[in-house]
């Protein structure tokens, strides 16, 4: 007699519910939102059925959180929470409060330039047009550096292992490097503008012409580029994050110990 089984496909259900739970929406309003039936979103969380690709690709888009964290990544609440606070940050960058300020705002913006994730597909076609730079929003970091710098949005968890390294919805400070630049500074995290699309990795080697990057979490396949179509390499110099870093899984062993010690020492 055959058995009967039952596989979790993703995590988007539970994480479907903490996002209602942060931000406080219905089961009835969420589906309204994505033109759901109500019960279609209760069968969700419950893992008892998954939402279409469509609803997917929705979801990360209207609360701006990568597809892959989505569906591979168990979110815990403080997690959504810090995201939801970062991104209202980021829209508040610069808010124009009339046309006037508008207006002025787009001549003579000051900062960095940002480049949001949901400006990346954009900037690989007007990544030379200086009216589309000047018309992203700017931000203002803590020091100068020397040279052309840019300021990218993380979009993945690739470099994130262990909790550790760039978490989605980063803020990266990164400066133009030409490409004998980047042979100089292997080993070094990059985002790397390709002609179809934005990503950000290590570079970890160079073979002629072509670029291999790796992600800090062993689990993501590695990266080999032409160089010929890449269009701009972005050397990472900052990171400004509101993202509150766990302990290494050296200094839980340390703390534990620690904590052993002073438990002998106070039964001593």
């Amino acid at each position: 007699m055959a058995q009967k089984s039952s596989k979790k496909f993703s995590y988007v259900g539970s994480n479907i519910k903490k996002i209602r739970k942060v931000k406080h929406i219905s089961q009835a309003d969420f589906a309204s939102l994505f033109n759901l039936a109500r019960p279609s979103v209760g069968a969700y969380e419950e893992g008892r059925s998954e939402p279409k690709l469509e609803t997917i690709i929705s979801i990360a888009n209207h609360f701006r959180i990568s597809i892959d964290i989505l569906l591979t990544r168990d979110l815990t609440v403080n997690e959504i929470f810090s995201l939801d606070q970062l991104n209202k940050k980021l829209d508040k960058v610069h808010l124009p409060n009339d046309k006037n300020t508008i207006e002025s705002s787009n001549e003579h913006k000051s900062g960095v330039p940002l480049v949001k994730i949901q400006d990346y597909l954009n900037y690989i076609v007007g990544y030379q047009n200086a009216d589309f730079i000047q018309g992203l929003e700017h931000v203002n970091v803590p020091r100068e550096f020397e040279g052309v710098v840019k300021c990218f949005q993380m979009n993945g968890s690739e470099m994130e292992y262990h909790q550790q390294g760039l978490h989605h919805g980063d803020l990266l400070l990164a400066k133009l490097q030409s490409f004998d630049e980047a042979l100089q500074k292997i080993g070094e995290i990059y985002v790397v503008v390709h002609k179809d699309h934005i990503f950000t990795r290590r570079l970890s080697k160079v073979n002629g012409n072509l670029l291999q990057f790796v992600a800090d979490d062993p689990h993501y396949e590695i990266i080999k580029v032409d160089s010929e179509d890449v269009l701009q390499l972005w050397r990472v110099k900052m990171v400004m994050s509101q993202y509150l870093t766990r302990p290494t899984i050296l200094e839980e062993r340390v703390m534990k110990l620690e904590k052993r010690l002073d438990e002998m020492m106070k039964t001593n």
